[in-house]
């Protein structure tokens, strides 16, 4: 066994993580993927990964900062119906020092006004923005405008949309000073506030408060939220004219919030603080005492409006969406927004088509029916028109079926995920799964991060077990990141949580395409290819130490010299590969982004199954076969045929290729020259003297090594040959036509050359 333990390839280990380390470096130095706007690059926090990028079935994206730019613009507000925007167009023009306009009617009355003032008030002092240091401010006195406009920062670009927005309409948020906040009211006049308590937002919650105290001794309690987290707390107000703003503006694909608020007298607002103090000080589940204190405190609202933000698509969000579905990658989208916003998202980034057939899985369908006939009923729907959806379905290469998209809710989610009492056959997760299976798209909405992993747990431990891929840009991100098997980060607004916890982040949502298309598809051939072709030289090198047996009585004799065994696979072989595993390209960048559907030539590890491994042993062993019987004795050169058998593989040839595959055989004659040529005084013996001088001096060795190459490539020559004429895949008909075309090209700048030397 000690002959034949060379066949087990120990430094491929080595190898492999070398090609992993440095191909790392090929991503984060890509200048495409660089933005200027941001001035940021991919960053690579593992090099663990990269041929997994090549083997994504699932991507699970975000949609706020992730799919749009999280770069927030005010719209409108909805004041007890009344609608304001921050501007009003006159002749043409935008003029917008406009303290706003009433689209719906004339005036909103006397009681109608306070409730205006307290919603500018409301979003003045509801949030958790800060104002940049500017001598304007810091300088303002009573009575004072300031002379420019204020400048603010937050972690959420919302609240950053709606203070802006806002002071567009007359009330501008000026500063927090000793726990004081400053407003500026539309007569000019400075109003404060006491910050008394501050309710954070939540992703559970999805509302914030405050209660400030004004300068008159009244206590307000304001609240801005969800329209799902603050309707069911509202007791007063014109709830349905509301609503129906909040729906349009979904529909049309705004983020919306509603705003509300209540009055405390002193005796209560000293209840809520007794209620949070003793909260704070628990000292087990302090979290979940604060969360029932704020769940007390925060109802019985009287609703003052709603507002209105937009979020622009990221550019080619739509095509890289497109492209990952040509991939044959299902593409689902997970966000905590209102369903209507998120689905107008869906399709203006080409998620769902206009003739995608749209299934809902909400609490609003479940309510109306109950969830096992919702279930069952969908169930049903899919496999009547589709079956099963193949690869191509996904990747739009198949017409014959209806394309299905599904929606569904957090709290669907939540009742499917929650086992029945009846036992094993209780839980919905199979049906679930298999309507997935069977829809082109899903975008689950109204999702907390927990669930947002839940999902992804869901797929990734489903029977096929796929590759699954989450992106995002957000701590809200942070936990499906973690979960999925490759997670990426976009550096965004929202902070660098989410890229800090990923494998990968890159700067915008359109770089993915080309981090999967053409970095995952190279690197995971590179890496196949790596793998077996270890496994093909040493069993080339090692099976002729087997026959070798034969002929010398089992003496257990080695084939090799002690130097060759020890130089073979540090020195002579695996150089040319790792320059292979990091250089080659076997279709252009391109074209890979050109043709995604060649990402699907790639995909369930389809170079690494036990086909392609029982070929490349056959290779080996053939090879081996041929060298030993064909020159029984005179040539141990196996190093040539390995070598050749890379220089056959490779399509992309660099000067590095040429430097590695050459240099290593001239490496090889040189080092047998002077092993073989010169007397070592510290060997014992030299089996290996004068044998190679002795070898090249002969005619016959020469035609030997010229005809022996030429037949143990023989078979994957022909192999190449007849399978790209008879069963070509995608990539070989794609590389056909270039080279077609090279030829073409070339032949037409010959003929053009030719001419015009002829007139000359």
């Amino acid at each position: 066994m000690v002959l034949f333990n060379y066949i087990i390839p120990v430094s491929m280990y080595v190898t492999v993580e070398m090609q992993k380390f440095l191909g790392s470096y090929f991503i984060a130095w890509d200048e495409e993927m660089f933005d200027e706007g941001t001035g940021e690059g991919p960053l690579v926090n593992t090099s663990d990964l990269n041929e997994e990028l090549g083997q994504i079935e699932y991507v699970f994206t975000d949609k706020t900062g992730t799919l749009t730019e999280n770069n927030m613009e005010f719209v409108e507000c909805c004041i007890e119906g009344h609608v304001y925007i921050p501007h009003v167009i006159c002749n043409g023009q935008i003029l917008h020092d406009c303290t706003g306009i009433d689209m719906i009617d004339s005036s909103p009355g006397g009681s109608g006004k306070e409730r205006e003032e307290l919603f500018f008030r409301a979003i003045c002092l509801c949030h958790t923005v800060q104002v940049k240091d500017d001598d304007s401010v810091d300088g303002l006195k009573k009575n004072q405008v300031p002379r420019r406009p204020c400048i603010y920062i937050s972690s959420s670009p919302d609240e950053v949309a709606l203070v802006e927005g806002i002071q567009r309409l007359g009330y501008t948020y000026l500063r927090l000073k000793d726990n004081y906040m400053e407003i500026l009211n539309r007569e000019n006049n400075i109003e404060k506030f006491e910050l008394l308590e501050v309710f954070s937002f939540d992703s559970v919650r999805r509302r914030m408060s405050v209660i400030v105290k004004s300068s008159a001794g009244d206590i307000f309690l304001f609240c801005k939220g969800a329209d799902s987290s603050i309707f069911p707390r509202v007791k007063e107000g014109k709830i349905e004219q509301v609503r129906s703003r909040v729906q349009r503006n979904a529909v049309e694909g705004l983020r919306t919030l509603c705003v509300a608020y209540k009055k405390l007298t002193a005796e209560e607002y000293s209840n809520v603080q007794k209620l949070l103090q003793s909260a704070k000080l628990a000292l087990q589940e302090r979290d979940k005492k604060l969360a029932e204190v704020y769940e007390k405190i925060e109802r019985d609202f009287i609703l003052l409006g709603a507002t209105a933000v937009e979020d622009r698509l990221q550019e080619k969000a739509a095509d890289t969406i497109e492209a990952l579905q040509k991939a044959g990658i299902k593409v689902w989208v997970l966000t905590g927004d209102k369903m209507e916003t998120a689905a107008a998202t869906c399709y203006a980034c080409k998620l769902f088509r206009r003739n995608t057939q749209i299934l809902e899985l909400t609490t609003k369908k479940i309510e109306e029916q109950s969830l096992h006939d919702v279930l069952f009923d969908l169930n049903k729907t899919v496999i009547r028109q589709n079956g099963s959806l193949t690869r191509d379905t996904f990747s739009g290469l198949s017409s014959d079926t209806q394309d299905y998209g599904l929606i569904i809710d957090g709290a669907a989610l939540s009742l499917i995920m929650k086992p029945r009492q009846d036992g094993s056959s209780g839980n919905y997760r199979d049906i679930f799964l298999n309507i997935c299976r069977n829809c082109t798209a899903v975008l689950c909405c109204r999702m907390a991060p927990l669930q947002k992993a839940q999902i992804v747990k869901l797929i990734k431990l489903s029977k096929e077990h796929p590759i699954t891929l989450a992106i995002g840009d957000g701590a809200n991100d942070v936990s499906m990141i973690l979960e999925a098997h490759v997670g990426i980060g976009i550096i965004g607004r929202e902070g660098r949580q989410a890229a800090r916890n990923s494998d990968y982040a890159i700067p915008k949502f359109k770089h993915l395409k080309k981090m999967l298309l053409v970095h995952g598809h190279f690197y995971y051939i590179r890496i196949s290819e790596l793998v077996q072709y270890f496994f093909y030289k040493n069993v080339c090198f090692i099976f002729p130490q087997f026959l070798y047996q034969f002929f010398c009585g089992f003496s257990q004799q080695t084939l090799y010299d002690t130097a060759y065994l020890t130089l073979y696979n540090i020195s002579f072989t695996s150089l040319p590969i790792l320059v292979y595993g990091l250089m080659e390209q076997h279709v252009s960048p391109d074209t890979l982004k050109r043709e995604p559907s060649l990402y699907r030539d790639v995909a369930k590890n389809a170079l690494l199954r036990w086909r392609a491994f029982i070929y490349w042993t056959f290779l080996g062993v053939f090879d081996a076969v041929v060298f030993f019987f064909g020159a029984y004795l005179l040539l141990d050169n196996t190093v040539v045929t390995s070598n050749g058998q890379l220089a056959i593989d490779t399509h992309y040839w660099t000067w590095i290729n040429h430097f590695v595959i050459w240099g290593s055989l001239v490496f090889y004659i040189v080092f047998s020259l002077l092993w073989g040529g010169i007397i070592w005084p510290f060997l014992n013996y030299q089996r290996m003297y004068y044998v190679f001088m002795q070898m090249l001096s002969s005619g016959p060795a020469w035609l030997g090594i010229i005809l022996l190459i030429t037949v143990s490539l023989l078979p994957d020559v022909l192999k190449k040959v007849l399978c790209r004429e008879l069963w070509p895949t995608a990539t070989e008909r794609i590389q056909t036509k270039h080279q077609c075309l090279s030829v073409e090209q070339s032949t037409i700048f010959m003929l053009s050359q030719t001419s015009s030397s002829l007139s000359f």
